[in-house]
């Protein structure tokens, strides 16, 4: 198969998980009805919580996260390939979280699964403060998931400011990419366009970039417009502020094309690091 529908959910995430939950399998059971074939959530779509305590209290370990199960009854009732966003996974010691993703099939299997890798540990201005390896465990390996349709380059949020990961997922096989984000009302102004366009065009891959919208727990501010960009760098869909879905048609004879007239994944050469 040459082509896909795929969606993109842009969700206000509470510190409610069975709100958030139904709230998510909602848009997805729409986009299903509207033709998708695939359908990505957005980070933390089961639980925008703040602070250490809040969000070790809430996180679950993955064989009772409620959220996992019912996203895997979701992809066997819709028959969707459903990409779970990421949800917050409670480590062993019960001391770590894990910002973990899945990509499900539509027998309700979990096909691949991955673990953040970069901590977003920044300072904004004016109070605006993340320390996410406070809580989190960064995972340490890149994932590429198989589809029918194509090879699925996985990362979370805060990986997209590290282009070497999609490089060397693209170099690897993948020919889309999938962004779920939380991405912040400052850096999204600012950054999230650009980055994305920009992930899409050295890589010749289509990106799927689900999103957080509004104000969270503890006046946390997310960005929104959810994206879905050509591997050419064109954008196909962009959701704005509300939440909601997007969706577009991948024709990945689109991916050999971009690629074809600027093979630069394949010109790497080594070079002397500076001292």
């Amino acid at each position: 198969m040459t082509s896909l529908k795929a969606a993109c959910l842009q969700v206000n995430a509470s510190n409610d998980m069975d709100a958030n939950i139904q709230a998510a399998a909602g848009l997805a059971c729409d986009a299903r009805a509207a033709g998708a074939d695939l359908v990505v959530m957005p980070e933390n779509v089961s639980m925008m919580e703040w602070g250490r305590s809040n969000i070790l209290a809430k996180a679950l370990p993955e064989a009772d996260h409620k959220a996992l199960h019912t996203f895997k009854e979701l992809a066997r009732e819709t028959g969707l390939w459903l990409h779970t966003g990421s949800l917050s996974v409670l480590l062993d010691g019960g001391e770590k979280v894990a910002n973990r993703s899945y990509l499900l099939s539509p027998e309700g299997e979990v096909v691949a699964q991955y673990d953040k890798i970069h901590m977003f540990d920044v300072d904004l201005g004016e109070g605006e403060r993340y320390r996410e390896s406070a809580t989190f465990a960064p995972g340490r390996e890149a994932v590429l998931a198989e589809t029918p349709w194509a090879p699925v380059g996985m990362s979370i949020c805060y990986d997209l400011r590290f282009p070497q990961l999609y490089r060397t997922l693209a170099q690897a096989g993948a020919q889309i990419l999938v962004v779920p984000a939380a991405f912040t009302r400052v850096t999204g102004k600012a950054h999230w366009h650009v980055l994305l366009r920009a992930r899409a065009i050295e890589t010749g891959s289509f990106v799927l970039a689900p999103a957080q919208c509004g104000e969270h727990a503890g006046g946390r501010q997310t960005f929104g417009h959810a994206l879905i960009v050509s591997p050419w760098g064109a954008i196909l869909a962009d959701a704005g502020e509300q939440p909601g879905y997007i969706m577009a048609t991948l024709d990945l004879d689109q991916v050999a094309e971009a690629r074809g007239k600027v093979p630069s994944l394949e010109h790497d050469r080594a070079f002397i690091r500076p001292v």
